[in-house]
């Protein structure tokens, strides 16, 4: 019989196990908006985007997420609620029936990098059942030159198969859908899910792990902007703080939206684009997201006006976590390559529904590594079902579902980087409620926020006075330019000054009683950040 010569794409997936998929390497973006239609898989919208839906899952399932406990992990990463383990004879058996169950179909694969940094980049291959979830890896992970393909060898893969449904009983999930990472093996397993922000969250939470652990650089989730003048900005905050609105500034270029290492003298992006929220999404409001929403880019879970192709972005009955990912080149001034120096300024944004924290403060190295473990915001009635009152939200490092490693790892990390570089300001910054909690205060308004961050920014903010908070011990500013200086103090405004007293002691209480779990890993300076009961 005569032998049959494969070349190295199709070797490549032969040593995988995919010997009989028919598969599309590395198309366009063009291309493989035309598979999503061929395969009625999509609609275009009447500014051409892409729009699909994700079925099942319209956003991650972190339950569902496993991580393979073996030498390499066992001592290092956090188990636990978060980290999951799960043994590698589990993995290899889910890793084969995947690799069975692709190897009967059509595949879309593509090669792709992280990290802007060259000095950090990590080579990515993924294979995906569908076209339109192969457009997301195009558009949000660093695409590689035709010559820098040519010579591609990965070392992360990614198998996406949302058609494969596990069996509880005898594949070792907890349901039908889940993400399953082997560090040892460098593969990633995505099953039962569609949503594609499962492959994005995946790399990030490989390069969490081997990035401060093997390189000692900070991996962080922020979004980050560059001045003028070469000065960074780092802003941090959960979801509904305005992390992506605020680091949107015409004025300044955008490294990233989303995900950044911070290594000694640089701040460089993980990825080649941004997922946007885009619920309520208005010209008005964020024009430079608005203005990406076109040709190459995926719209996931949005629905049309009545009769027409024009998406309703206020309409959330399929999920409020629409979203649209497009590459960093459609925001116009967007840096390439997307990395910058050190940081200049860091914004931690909390959306205090309580009316306690102040608009703006300025942290020591302390309080900054004990509010970058805490990752405090407060959910407001509305936002979830079943919240009538705000409910505090504690996420450690602003992202703890990401964190392979103890949170107070990175902690340390940041404040090793705060003590090289004592120019560094850190701020905390309050997008939530002054004059009362939510219900009878006022939401800060948007234009006094970014007056405030402004004039951090521009360093004005050097050159005045600062009173102490007395729970917090945060500095606050007796005046900033463009903000009138009764909004600063949140306790002048409280009609009912002993009130707000009780309840900051009581918010002070909430993130002593959150940090207790993180406390005896930390260190004293850290311990020191902490707020006092008065």
């Amino acid at each position: 019989m005569q032998e049959i010569k494969l070349n190295k794409q199709q070797a490549d997936l032969a040593n995988l196990g995919l010997r009989n998929a028919k598969a599309n390497w590395n198309l366009s973006a063009d291309e493989l908006v035309q598979k999503s239609l061929d395969l009625e898989q999509g609609i275009l919208n009447d500014t051409g985007a892409l729009c699909v839906h994700t079925g099942k899952f319209t956003g991650r399932s972190p339950k569902d997420k496993f991580t393979v406990h073996d030498e390499l992990t066992k001592d290092t990463v956090d188990w636990g609620d978060v980290n999951i383990a799960m043994s590698s004879a589990v993995f290899d058996l889910l890793y084969n029936k995947i690799i069975k169950h692709l190897d009967k179909n059509e595949i879309w694969v593509r090669d792709s990098y992280a990290c802007a940094d060259l000095n950090y980049r990590l080579p990515i291959r993924v294979v995906n059942e569908t076209p339109w979830a192969n457009l997301f890896c195009h558009n949000l992970f660093l695409r590689p030159t035709a010559e820098e393909l040519d010579q591609f060898e990965p070392e992360w893969l990614i198998l996406q198969a949302p058609s494969f449904l596990a069996n509880p009983l005898t594949d070792g999930t907890v349901n039908e859908n889940f993400t399953a990472v082997d560090f040892t093996r460098k593969i990633i397993l995505i099953g039962g899910s569609a949503y594609t922000g499962e492959m994005k969250k995946g790399i990030f939470s490989v390069l969490n792990f081997i990035l401060p652990h093997n390189k000692k650089v900070l991996s962080m989730h922020c979004s980050a902007n560059e001045g003028e003048d070469k000065d960074v900005a780092l802003f941090f905050g959960l979801s509904g703080t305005g992390k992506t609105t605020l680091s949107t500034d015409p004025n300044r270029a955008l490294i990233g939206d989303d995900e950044h290492g911070w290594a000694n003298c640089s701040v460089f992006n993980f990825e080649g684009g941004c997922y946007a929220k885009c619920i309520d999404l208005s010209q008005e409001k964020e024009p430079e997201i608005w203005n990406a929403v076109k040709h190459g880019a995926l719209l996931e879970n949005t629905t049309f006006y009545p009769d027409s192709n024009t998406v309703d972005f206020a309409d959330g009955s399929i999920t409020e976590n629409t979203r649209v990912a497009y590459p960093i080149n459609f925001i116009p001034n967007a840096k390439n390559p997307s990395f910058g120096g050190e940081p200049k300024n860091i914004f931690f944004l909390t959306c205090d529904a309580f009316g306690i924290l102040p608009p703006i403060s300025k942290l020591t190295k302390g309080q900054a590594m004990y509010h970058f473990v805490s990752g405090y915001t407060a959910k407001i009635a509305g936002t979830e079902m079943g919240i009538k009152e705000p409910q505090t939200t504690f996420s450690a490092c602003f992202g703890r579902v990401f964190l392979p490693l103890h949170p107070v790892e990175y902690a340390e990390l940041l404040g090793e980087k705060l003590q090289n570089n004592r120019s560094i300001n850190v701020w905390l910054i309050n997008t939530g409620w002054i004059g009362g909690p939510y219900g009878v205060g006022n939401r800060i308004s948007l234009k006094y926020t970014r007056a405030m961050i402004s004039s951090a920014l521009s360093d004005e903010l050097n050159h005045v006075n600062y009173v102490t908070h007395p729970n917090f011990g945060v500095k606050m500013p007796i005046t900033v330019p463009n903000v009138p200086s009764e909004i600063l103090n949140p306790r002048w405004l409280w009609n009912d000054k002993n009130l707000y007293d009780r309840k900051a002691n009581e918010l002070a209480k909430l993130f002593i009683t959150n940090f207790s779990k993180y406390a005896s890993e930390a260190n004293e300076e850290t311990l020191a950040g902490a707020p006092k009961i008065i």
